[in-house]
Formats: structure tokens, C-alpha cells, sequence
């Protein structure tokens, strides 16, 4: 395999030297960007974006097309394995994901089967195929999946949500139950992010986005657990070269020490915690990735290097430090803006690596 001709990415999870602050960001593909609304619009609908492996390409490359970003994300949903096990994932407009078949009873959890990721997910492995091609060795492609409570609160709430009464009600009710679904679950994203890395994904990161809903107790017993599980079964090496694994549960900064003993490589923060305290707390456990406001877009390009550097100044000296959003850019944010944050995080950052 030729090496990478960038891999600030892979050497700050790693928590080896590098020269600048390496950045990428949440979402980086996506409806901020003019070129990205073309290309829906194509498409016709998000879905057949997604599963289309050429296009789901093309706004992959998008953004590092135009952007000096350190890495490449696979443009996907965290809700393709639900909807290959067969839950009729569908987009409603203006009212996000929606499942056609919610997961409610104990016949509906026995339903579920395990997806082959080379077969009712092959498109996304295809994709990833065909980005790393694409990209050439410029930078690193990272893939990812949602974690199994995340995915689990979309397939028994059929949607979003801000209650999570659905789910919770099982928690508490039936939660011999909700341990089921998740084994299930837990065991098709292992396979679908080890499919991932075969493919070619150099970076995998699992999302919790909905992890800071739970409880301490509820948070270890149904989401943490289940992360640690996944993560002690990924495939952490491929063609010779390590593939670091990030987590990142939005809304979880209480538990840094718990999500570090996960074997994780690297931990994503979002923005409501200070970084200086989260690298103070995980030592040299973990790096860290994070954690500017995603709106801190909308301010000016001055304002945007002043906050820049104070994110900078709060990880510190040396490496482990992957500059990232505390969550996914917003779809309104001008893209000159997102060129300002970047150009001044390998701008400010040097002086952090000398």
C-alpha cells in the first residue's frame, strides 16, 4: 500500500508528533455547500443519494476538493443498518428520518437478522471503494455507524424524538428486552464498521449521539457497555497500518473516564466542555477531537480565529488533538467561513508543535 501523503489524521489519534493541528468537521458533506444541493437535487430524494456509490462519491470529495481538510468522511446515515434490517427507513420532508416499521414487542426484536455488509449494504462498501480511489492517498477516509442505543432509540421511537418515550418505556419496563435489541445491533455494526475497514476506511468513528439522554446508570448499562463491546471487536489494523477508533457520545463529557477505558483511540468533544479539563482528566489514555460551537460559524472570520485559537490554547502543547466542531456544521453556515476556521487552525496551531 502507498502511504498517505497527509496523515496528520492517523498520527494525532494515534497520539504520535505532527506539524500542524490536523481538522476535519462533522457533516463536512453536506447542505452548506452550494455544489451538495446540486447534486440532492439529482438524486432526487436523500436515500437514493445515499445508496447511490458514485454520487454518494462525489459528495464526499466535495468539501476536500475545496477545503485543506486532513480527512474524508463517507457521505452516509447513521440509520442504513435499521433500514436493512428491513425497519422502511424514510425521510419525510422537513420531519427527518422516519421508520415504516417500528420495533415495539418481543416478536418485532426476534425479527431482527444481522445484515451482510457485502450484500444489503453493499453500497456503502462500494462507495468507500470507490472514494479511496478516488482520493488517491491525499488524505484519510474515515467511516462510521451510529452507536446501538443511538440506532436503537430511531427504531423503536420510529423517528425522531424528543421524549424518548417509546424507548424509555422499554428501558424501564422491559429492559431484558432492550439488552436483546442491542446485542443485535451490536453485533451488525461491528460487522458493518469491520466491512467498512476492509473496504478501506482508514478511521472509524461510532456515534452516540443520543447517549447524554440516559442517566449515569442507564448511560453505563445500555450505551457504554455496548460501545466497549463493539470496539473490542473491530478489526484495529489493515494492510499493515493502524485504524484508530474515535467515540463520541454528544452530551456525555461526565463520563471521559469510562468512554477512555472503552480501548478507544480517541474521543470526540462537544462543545460544552472545556478541553483543557477533558485532556487534564484522560491523561495520555485517549486523544481528543473537538470542540469549537458549530455556531461560531456564523460569527465573522476575525471573531472565527480568536475562537479558534482559544480552542487551540485550551488543548495545549503536543499531539492527540484532532480540531473538529462540538457537532455537526450547521446547513446555513456560509462556506467562507468554514474556510477561515480551517486555514486558522493550521495557521494558529503550529506554535502547539514545535
Amino acid at each position: 500500500m502507498q502511504p498517505l501523503q497527509n496523515d496528520r489524521l492517523i498520527k494525532a489519534l494515534l497520539r504520535e508528533p505532527v506539524d500542524v493541528t490536523p481538522v476535519w468537521m462533522m457533516r463536512q458533506a453536506g447542505r452548506y455547500l452550494p455544489e451538495y444541493r446540486k447534486i440532492r437535487k439529482q438524486a432526487g430524494s436523500f436515500m437514493s443519494l445515499c445508496t447511490n456509490p458514485e454520487l454518494a462519491c462525489e459528495v464526499t470529495l466535495q468539501p476536500v476538493d475545496r477545503f485543506p481538510l486532513d480527512a474524508a468522511i463517507l457521505f452516509s446515515d447513521i440509520l442504513t443498518i435499521p433500514d436493512a434490517m428491513g425497519l422502511g427507513l424514510y425521510f419525510a420532508d422537513g420531519e427527518g428520518p422516519r421508520f415504516k416499521n417500528p420495533v415495539r414487542t418481543s416478536a418485532d426484536v426476534k425479527a431482527l437478522g444481522n445484515p451482510d455488509p457485502e450484500t444489503e449494504l453493499r453500497y456503502v462498501m462500494d462507495a468507500i471503494r470507490l472514494i479511496r480511489k478516488e482520493l488517491d492517498n491525499r488524505i484519510p477516509l474515515i467511516g462510521f455507524a451510529g452507536s446501538p442505543w443511538t440506532l436503537a432509540t430511531y427504531m423503536v421511537e420510529g423517528s425522531s424524538t424528543k421524549t424518548f418515550s417509546y424507548v424509555k418505556r422499554m428501558l424501564y419496563n422491559e429492559p431484558a428486552l432492550l439488552h436483546q435489541m442491542l446485542n443485535t445491533v451490536s453485533r451488525s455494526v461491528t460487522a458493518y464498521l469491520n466491512a467498512q475497514i476492509s473496504a478501506g476506511a482508514q478511521v472509524v468513528m461510532i456515534f452516540d449521539t443520543w447517549g447524554g439522554v440516559l442517566t449515569p446508570d442507564d448511560y453505563a448499562e445500555f450505551s457504554l457497555r455496548y460501545m466497549q463491546k463493539i470496539v473490542g471487536g473491530l478489526a484495529r489494523e489493515q494492510d499493515g497500518q493502524k485504524v484508530p477508533v474515535i467515540l463520541f457520545t454528544k452530551g456525555g463529557c461526565q463520563w471521559l473516564e469510562d468512554m477512555a477505558d472503552t480501548g478507544a483511540d480517541a474521543l470526540g468533544i462537544d462543545w460544552s466542555t472545556d478541553l483543557a479539563m477533558a485532556r487534564k482528566r484522560v491523561g495520555d489514555r485517549v486523544a481528543l477531537q473537538g470542540n469549537l460551537d458549530p455556531a461560531t460559524l456564523y460569527a465573522d472570520p476575525d471573531i472565527i480565529y480568536g475562537k479558534v485559537g482559544k480552542v487551540l490554547k485550551q488543548y495545549g502543547t503536543g499531539s492527540g488533538h484532532v480540531f473538529n466542531l462540538g457537532h455537526g456544521i450547521n446547513p446555513d453556515v456560509n462556506p467562507e467561513n468554514v474556510a477561515a476556521m480551517i486555514n486558522a487552525v493550521h495557521q494558529i496551531s503550529e506554535r502547539y508543535h514545535i
